[in-house]
């Protein structure tokens, strides 16, 4: 996931990401501030930070830390579901002047283990192999939490969509019931009303 957004002063933006269970989240943001004069964004003053704070579906907060103008982040998330990423500056008026905006460019990698390629270079063929072979596993891993984590949403869906159809089904019954009901007693009023007026 690669965006950017703005944001004003001391002004929180949260994102959403649908997590699954046991992952590693590594998030990559870098901050700039728009310039009046050159009416362009450019890049952030010394002193300029962000608070990143990572909350669980559970609403437990897993990171909650103020970085720089730039920055990296990372947290591995216990639970599957929506995990909600919120950043705010702690920019103040002296920082950054009333009323201008800041860009954040964001990138988010789910899941990702990255190789050093530095170190796969220094070591022989045989290392190099071993090491990528490694790579490729904790891939594979990942993939499988993800469709395990889509069966279980998928599942719940199910059972929810299960629950629905029966609901529906009962209620029409019973409107059933009612209107049959409504009807014999309608019936019923009739008759007695016409055998108290003699008409039958």
């Amino acid at each position: 996931l690669a965006l950017y957004f703005h944001i004003g002063e001391r002004e929180e933006k949260c994102i959403i990401e649908d997590i699954p269970s046991d992952t590693l989240v590594v998030g990559n943001y870098k901050v700039q501030r728009w310039n009046i004069h050159q009416h362009d964004f450019l890049e952030s003053a010394p002193g300029l930070g962000m608070f990143v704070t990572v909350t669980s579906p559970t609403g437990e907060v897993l990171l909650s830390k103020l970085y720089g103008p730039q920055g990296t982040f990372s947290f591995t998330s216990y639970l599957s579901g929506e995990h909600i990423i919120c950043f705010q500056s702690n920019s103040t008026r002296f920082a950054v002047t009333a009323g201008s905006k800041l860009r954040i460019h964001l990138d988010i990698r789910v899941g990702e283990h990255f190789l050093d390629e530095s170190a796969i270079q220094a070591k022989d063929k045989v290392n190099e192999v071993n090491v990528r072979l490694e790579h490729l596993i904790e891939q594979i891993h990942h993939v499988t939490r993800e469709q395990d984590y889509e069966r279980e949403r998928e599942e719940k869906f199910r059972k929810t969509s299960e629950e629905n159809n029966s609901n529906i089904l009962w209620w029409a019954i019973v409107q059933t019931l009612i209107l049959i009901s409504v009807g014999i007693w309608q019936i019923k009023s009739l008759r007695d009303f016409f055998i108290s007026k003699k008409l039958v």
